[in-house]
């Protein structure tokens, strides 16, 4: 298992540039989305940031 000390800043900055892109979905205007819904956007910033690499990992 890595060590945590490395593991740590890596966690951090994907979280934080999750909350980042969360903050500019909520921000933009549903007009300038591609598709013209949010939602999509939404689950794909969350879930594929977070399973991404636990499917390559597996």
């Amino acid at each position: 298992m890595p060590d945590m000390q490395l593991l740590a800043p890596l966690i951090a900055i994907q979280l934080l540039l999750m909350i980042i892109a969360l903050i500019d979905l909520v921000r933009r205007d549903a007009a300038r989305v591609a598709g013209g819904k949010k939602w999509p956007w939404a689950l794909g910033i969350i879930f594929i940031n977070t399973l991404g690499p636990i499917v390559i990992s597996s």
